[in-house]
């Protein structure tokens, strides 16, 4: 005998068949957008890592550090004109620019402002003859190798790296100093080099003809572009 379910039975079935799912229609939906979610959500966490990569939280870019005495750059270079190399005199032969000595701090304020408060620790240090602990601005890790006076001596002006300082009051970063962007210099040097006798001036800009006179000074300064992103270049 065969069996014929009734439309009864059937809706029977149908409905105990239902009771059965573990999950409704309309799941299907939200598990398709389920994974776009949290591809959302991971791009976003990894976007906001970037963000505070980049930030000045981590780069300390534009952050004034606090020094022993609140030495004005933009007082002493761009109202005075104090050329850099008065106060950094090795930039230009050694590895290092170095800090000026007390001695020449007192060289001027042995006359002027001798009784500011906002000098003691000037004062001090040239009785005690112990050196003023100024915070580094820029602290490169053990593993890179920087030498001041071969970018100096190659046409590379103070201001490409270290920003506009006539211009600040405190010292801050103007650049966080990544791989990247060193490369980007070594790779298109005629971009970035300028006259010798520019080298110190906070005020230079490129010409319009940057491009065939930064290409000039690259062979007459005998920059060797081939060299230049070999990685013992800066890491020795």
């Amino acid at each position: 005998m065969t069996f014929r379910p009734t439309s009864a039975g059937l809706s029977s079935l149908e409905g105990k068949y239902m009771s059965a799912q573990i999950f409704k229609p309309q799941a299907n939906g939200i598990f398709k957008i389920v994974p776009l979610i949290i591809a959302l959500v991971a791009a976003g966490v990894v976007l906001a890592l970037v963000g505070i990569d980049e930030s000045p939280y981590i780069t300390e870019v534009g952050v004034a550090k606090n020094q022993p005495v609140p030495f004005s750059h933009k007082h002493h270079v761009g109202e005075l004109k104090i050329d850099c190399r008065y106060c950094h005199a090795t930039v230009e032969k050694v590895a290092y620019a170095g800090y000026p000595a007390t001695e020449t701090c007192m060289s001027c304020h042995s006359q002027v402002w001798t009784n500011s408060p906002l000098l003691e620790p000037v004062r001090d240090s040239y009785v005690t003859g112990e050196p003023i602990a100024w915070n580094k601005i820029y602290e490169l890790p053990d593993f890179v190798y920087f030498n001041h006076s071969i970018h100096v001596n190659k046409g590379v002006g103070c201001s490409t790296c270290h920003g506009r300082v006539d211009e600040m009051h405190l010292l801050a970063k103007n650049q966080p100093l990544y791989m990247g962007w060193c490369l980007d210099c070594h790779r298109n040097p005629e971009q970035y080099v300028r006259p010798q006798d520019q080298v110190f001036n906070m005020e230079w800009q490129p010409t319009a003809n940057q491009a065939a006179e930064g290409a000039r000074l690259v062979a007459e300064y005998h920059i060797r572009k081939e060299q230049l992103t070999n990685c013992y270049i800066c890491h020795r």
